[in-house]
């Protein structure tokens, strides 16, 4: 485990490396275990007084979690998966709830698990090459890792915009979403890990290294997203794109009818649930909802197409919005036997 997860006391700062560059850096069991006990360590050692996290390699901070891992112990009726988001979302919550300055470095290609280690920390530093989404309604599942918190809570409907479309952002769409907090080139990262290892706080560092990152793509379609993304369904967000003029909105609506229906709406009524619930409470809502979509086919079928036989086709049941009943949905949401512990 020690080779999936590098620990290291640099100076004043407590250092993380995600270290399976091969796999994108995704997370395994093992690797959030041991990142929970670590910072449970860290967070009462005086010498420690800010917590960095980074990827190794060139290509990404974190893509995700071992997907296929998880949806082959859900088809096993295993306990892997279900273990293996307890304690992540233990994790996030950990991270969320941090008592000490918590850094993350996002490089590269940051996704679904890898945001869930990055987002909940005081300070998300993208660089130029940092590739953000939660592309989930892809592969039959929902934005777990606590995206029913932090996604309704960026600017206007930019979160169910990213939900529902599982969309990349560059680093200044990022920033302007509110899931980054500054700017910082890849070339002076090393720089701003010394100052902090010297004792200086990541306000003072972050103030000699962070700028802006340039235009805002994102920033053009605010409008728009605002307005059609609040509609009151899934249904009334397609009609809306459906209406509108223009490349972006054909694109857009193109985006959502390729994900998976029954995620869609999953994803739907948790992005407008977590408006109003506290973090912990989104994460027992995220759990019912994973413990339940790891037996469902969309969510298998979904990994089929985008991991194993990568063809990119998926075959979803129901095919269509219309086919998604309402009690299935409800169901979804209801409590369960074991519900997550924080």
């Amino acid at each position: 485990m020690t080779d999936e997860v590098l620990f290291e006391r640099r100076g004043a700062v407590g250092l993380i490396t995600l270290n399976r560059p091969k796999a994108l850096n995704a997370l395994t069991h093992g690797m959030v275990v041991a990142m929970k006990t670590r910072l449970d360590e860290w967070a009462t050692n005086p010498a420690v007084g800010t917590v960095v996290i980074r990827g190794a390699g060139e290509r990404a901070f974190c893509a995700g979690g071992d997907i296929r891992a998880i949806a082959q112990s859900g088809r096993a009726g295993g306990q892997y998966a279900l273990d293996f988001w307890r304690d992540e979302y233990r994790l996030n919550a950990a991270i969320k709830h941090y008592p000490k300055p918590y850094l993350a470095l996002i490089h590269g290609i940051v996704m679904g698990g890898g945001v869930g280690v990055s987002v909940h920390g005081q300070y998300r530093v993208a660089c130029e090459t940092t590739l953000f989404a939660m592309p989930e309604t892809g592969i039959g599942f929902i934005p777990d890792v606590g995206g029913s918190f932090f996604l309704p809570r960026c600017p206007g409907e930019i979160g169910m915009y990213l939900a529902l479309t599982g969309v990349r952002l560059k680093a200044a769409d990022a920033l302007y979403a509110g899931i980054a907090t500054h700017f910082v080139t890849l070339s002076a990262t090393d720089a701003l890990l010394d100052d902090l290892a010297d004792g200086k706080s990541p306000d003072a560092a972050l103030l000699d290294y962070a700028h802006t990152a340039g235009e805002v793509p994102l920033g053009e379609h605010r409008v728009k997203i605002d307005r059609i993304f609040a509609g009151g369904s899934v249904e009334t967000i397609l009609a809306g794109l459906d209406r509108e003029p223009g490349d972006f909105a054909r694109q857009t609506a193109a985006a959502i009818r390729a994900k998976s229906p029954t995620s869609l709406k999953l994803t739907f009524r948790q992005m407008r649930e977590g408006r109003t619930l506290s973090f912990d409470e989104c994460m027992k809502m995220e759990y019912r909802l994973s413990s339940r979509l790891l037996a469902a086919e969309d969510f298998h079928e979904g990994v089929r197409a985008a991991i194993i036989d990568k063809d990119g086709a998926p075959k979803w049941q129901p095919a269509t919005l219309a086919g998604v009943k309402d009690d299935f949905i409800d169901a979804h949401f209801a409590p369960l036997e074991k519900e997550l512990t924080l």
